[in-house]
Parts: structure tokens; C-alpha cells; sequence
């Protein structure tokens, strides 16, 4: 036993061929050299057709998705602001017929729960000014306006909302529909080919169709968590905007028995 390894101690271990080395080198320089030049633009430019008209088509819904999100939010924010301010006016204890004439200015635009109190004010007074008419059908008149103002109101909010969950929800099955192309086209292209193929000749196309779903990922995850926020503020804002009409009905019902 001892013996044994004295003799493979005693050996020589011996070194690998120069040629070996150099292979080795050479592979690893080779892979090195591809990572580092890993680019997006080679695969979108080399696409297939399909492929090419597919990235186009999210490009669009991208940018479009992005402009409603920067505008809605500026809308939303806006009336959420507009609707704080007014109601700080409005119950600070001011005259509603102050109020009312502050809204009716020429040089300014109202909206939201301003435009809601304009709309039902106004028909209050028009419909009080007419003889013989009982306070239940001014109050109602009141509540009619306010409600087809405020319907108008979240409908502006509302706009282009659905646009934004159609692209959210559509964009991945687009990009899908692209990678599907793209296998295909490969597929095709390596079976015509009449040498035999390795992973160097399909990664290209395949890097290509997994780029298309990657590109409807990425259209769709910003679209969907932008409408489920913008869709939830419009929601609280229509509970706002009914809360104010219900409190703003019930004084102008106390208004009708004061004139009595």
C-alpha cells in the first residue's frame, strides 16, 4: 500500500497539449467577447417581417398607453384638487348666492363638484322663480341637474380609461402572436437549410420571438397598473361628487321650508 503511493506521488502529472490551451482560450474570449456585445437593435433589425410589424404595433400602443397615463393623471389630479378648494369654500359658511355668483364668472371654467353646484343652484332658482310650483318639484329639478352634471363630470374622467385597459390587456397576446411568428419563421428556416444546424444558428431567431413577448410584457404591466389606479380615484371621486349632491339637496330642501 505504501508502496503504491510512493509511486503515484513519484509520477508526473503532465501538462495539456499547447493546441488544448489554446482552444480553451480561445472559447472563452469568444464568449466573453458575445456578451459583451449582446445588443437589442441586431434582433429587431434582423426580424422577420411578422415579427418587425408585431414590435411596431407595440411601439405605438406604448407610446399611446404613456400619453394617456401622464394626461390622465394630470386630469384626476386637477378635479381631486379643484373638488378639495371647493369644498373648503363651500363649508366654511359662506352664502350659497356668493358661491354661486363666484361660479357664474365669465373669465373662469368650473368643474367637478364646483360644476355640480352651479348646475343644481341654478335650476333651484329658475324653477323657484316660477309661480305656483311647491318646494318638491324645485328640489327635484335641483337634484336632476346636479345628477346629469356630475354624469358628465366622471365620463371626462373616465375618458380614455378604456383604451388603457385594452392595450394592457391586449399587448402580451400581441407580443405572443409575434413569438409564434418568429419560431415559425426559424423553424422554417432551418429546416431548408441543407447543413446541419447547432444553438448558434437558433438563438437568433429565437432571441428575436422571445424579444416580441418581452415587448408586450412590457406595454402591458404599466397600462394595467395605471388603469386600476386612475379607475379606483375616479371611483372615490363619484362617491364625492353623490355625497355633495345628497348634502347639498338636503339644504336646499331646508331652504324650500324656510320660504314657506
Amino acid at each position: 500500500m505504501t508502496s503504491s503511493l510512493i509511486a503515484l506521488l513519484a509520477t508526473t502529472v503532465q501538462a495539456l497539449p499547447e493546441e488544448a490551451v489554446q482552444a480553451v482560450t480561445d472559447g472563452a474570449q469568444a464568449a466573453g467577447k458575445a456578451t459583451t456585445e449582446f445588443s437589442l437593435w441586431p434582433l429587431i433589425a434582423n426580424a422577420s417581417i411578422p415579427v418587425q410589424l408585431i414590435m411596431g404595433l407595440l411601439v405605438i400602443a406604448s407610446i399611446t398607453s404613456w400619453v394617456i397615463i401622464f394626461r390622465k393623471w394630470r386630469v384626476i389630479r386637477r378635479a381631486r384638487i379643484e373638488a378639495d378648494h371647493f369644498e373648503e369654500r363651500f363649508w366654511s359658511g359662506a352664502e350659497l348666492s356668493k358661491l354661486y355668483a363666484g361660479t357664474t364668472e365669465r373669465s373662469r371654467s368650473v368643474g367637478g363638484l364646483e360644476a355640480i353646484f352651479e348646475a343644481g343652484f341654478r335650476e333651484f332658482n329658475r324653477i323657484r322663480q316660477r309661480r305656483g310650483v311647491d318646494a318638491r318639484a324645485q328640489l327635484e329639478g335641483a337634484q336632476r341637474a346636479m345628477r346629469a352634471t356630475g354624469s358628465r363630470e366622471l365620463d371626462g374622467l373616465e375618458h380614455n380609461l378604456e383604451l388603457l385597459a385594452n392595450i394592457g390587456s391586449t399587448s402580451p397576446y400581441i407580443g405572443l402572436v409575434g413569438t409564434v411568428f418568429g419560431i415559425m419563421v426559424t423553424m422554417h428556416s432551418l429546416v431548408s437549410a441543407s447543413k446541419q444546424v447547432g444553438i448558434a444558428d437558433v438563438a437568433p431567431g429565437i432571441s428575436e420571438a422571445l424579444l416580441a413577448t418581452a415587448m408586450g410584457l412590457f406595454v402591458a404591466i404599466p397600462a394595467v397598473w395605471a388603469y386600476n389606479r386612475y379607475a379606483t380615484s375616479v371611483e372615490r371621486l363619484a362617491v364625492r361628487y353623490d355625497a355633495f349632491s345628497e348634502e347639498f339637496s338636503s339644504i336646499l330642501q331646508r331652504q324650500t321650508h324656510l320660504d314657506e
